[in-house]
């Protein structure tokens, strides 16, 4: 077990670089990339930082060298022999060889390609431009490099005993969280948290956490690196970036009311099984069922990532039965802004009902909140989303307007084409 907080105090980053792998990346991101290598591998893309928490200002925390050279660092990795092994032979949700060699092939020649930073008063313009498959993989290892420095901002100051007396804290609170999970029939949880997470390390201990406090009720984890390092499941399906994406590229009205259903059709040309999971809410949950094909009723499940759950999962119930399927054979999965609180409290609601999982993410990798003077661990939401497609903007609707993103023109038009009307507001803490 690594010892974290005198790790944190001997700290050299050539040893513990902030990401380490192309892999220690979320398992959904390599599974969007190779059907985005298969459909649309010439559309050239723009990925850029969006901090939604403004009073973080983080070109005050961080210093632009150390973040140009983890950047950097970043630039020069490749796939190892052993990951590269991991993917082509490993059985991911019962499939063998889910990765094509023709994707592989290409994988294990890749460099991530440049990125454009620079400061704008008191924060940082990050952005990433290329083919879409490239461009994509900087996402999650950007927004880890900067959680993680921001962190390192603040462990700076502290002594040695202070660290070893917060991560001490960070346990117990973690722990104490995993007890009010652990129960017979409990929640079937995976962690998400590699995003926004408080650092490589941290989410290390916390997936040992989870293996070691719930048993058979941990899931397994999104980031394949300790997926392969501690032979656990990777879990992952699809996320907006898809139908963010194939809207944009639309070329009339009729094109963009189709374009979600077109990414799913070339995702279920890939994929079966748990693969096959709707997330329904990139342009609003109720009008995408209404509007949906018959042949995705039969899909395993829907992914709740935004707005209320409790109305997202009883929609998604609703949907179901007006098909004609058994909603109790269907997969729910949360994974908007969860903590150990509301996983019990959805768990208890729909439990039986239909099967129900959940991803946690910010709330178990990042939780120092309280743990420091003036609260300056506390989680934020930091983004880094695709904004354009061949030179068009991309739009998110999502089912809370305060997740929405694009020009306001098109929000408009994006709402008047898949019929959105009024929405509730809720705050996006992470």
């Amino acid at each position: 077990m690594v010892d974290i907080a005198t790790r944190v105090w001997n700290h050299k980053w050539k040893i513990d670089p902030i990401v380490r792998s192309l892999i220690d990346t979320d398992f959904y991101k390599l599974l969007m990339c190779q059907s985005v290598f298969r459909n649309k591998p010439d559309t050239q893309v723009t990925f850029s930082l969006i901090n939604r928490s403004k009073h973080v200002p983080l070109a005050k925390l961080i210093d632009e060298g150390e973040l140009r050279e983890q950047l950097d660092h970043i630039r020069s990795l490749s796939l190892r022999r052993g990951e590269s092994t991991w993917m082509r032979g490993n059985t991911f949700y019962g499939k063998r060889q889910m990765f094509t060699p023709e994707f592989m092939d290409w994988f294990e020649a890749l460099r991530l390609p440049a990125y454009h930073l620079e400061r704008r008063e008191d924060q940082y313009e990050l952005t990433f431009e290329g083919s879409w498959p490239e461009v994509m993989l900087w996402e999650i290892p950007a927004l880890a490099v900067l959680m993680e420095l921001r962190g390192r901002a603040v462990l700076n100051e502290m002594g040695k005993f202070e660290l070893q007396v917060l991560y001490a804290r960070a346990m117990t609170k973690l722990w104490e969280k995993i007890g009010k999970l652990r129960q017979d029939d409990g929640p079937r949880v995976a962690d998400f948290g590699t995003r926004r997470r408080h650092s490589f390390l941290w989410q290390d201990w916390c997936v040992q956490a989870m293996g070691e406090g719930l048993g058979p009720q941990f899931a397994g984890t999104s980031n394949c690196l300790i997926a392969k390092n501690r032979d656990l499941e990777a879990i992952g399906t699809n996320a907006h970036e898809l139908p963010m994406v194939y809207s944009a590229l639309a070329q009339s009205d009729a094109d963009l009311a189709r374009a979600p259903y077109d990414v799913l059709s070339d995702w279920h040309d890939e994929h079966e099984g748990n693969l096959r999971i709707i997330l329904p809410d990139t342009y609003g949950t109720e009008g995408f069922l209404k509007r949906a094909p018959d042949w995705l009723a039969g899909w395993t499940g829907i992914r709740i990532d935004s707005g209320d759950p409790a109305t997202g999962a009883e929609v998604a119930i609703k949907w179901w039965q007006e098909r004609g399927e058994d909603p109790r054979e269907k997969l729910v999965i949360f994974s908007d802004g969860l903590d150990a609180g509301k996983i019990v409290e959805l768990h208890q609601q729909f439990a039986g009902r239909v099967k129900v999982s959940f991803g946690w993410g910010t709330m178990l990798t990042n939780d120092f909140k309280g743990l420091t003077r003036d609260d300056r661990l506390a989680p934020f939401s930091l983004v880094c989303k695709a904004v354009s497609a061949n030179g068009f903007p991309t739009v998110k609707l999502s089912d809370n307007p305060n997740k929405a993103m694009g020009p306001e023109a098109e929000i408009e038009r994006y709402k008047r084409v898949f019929g959105v009307g009024e929405q509730k507001k809720m705050d996006v803490l992470v």
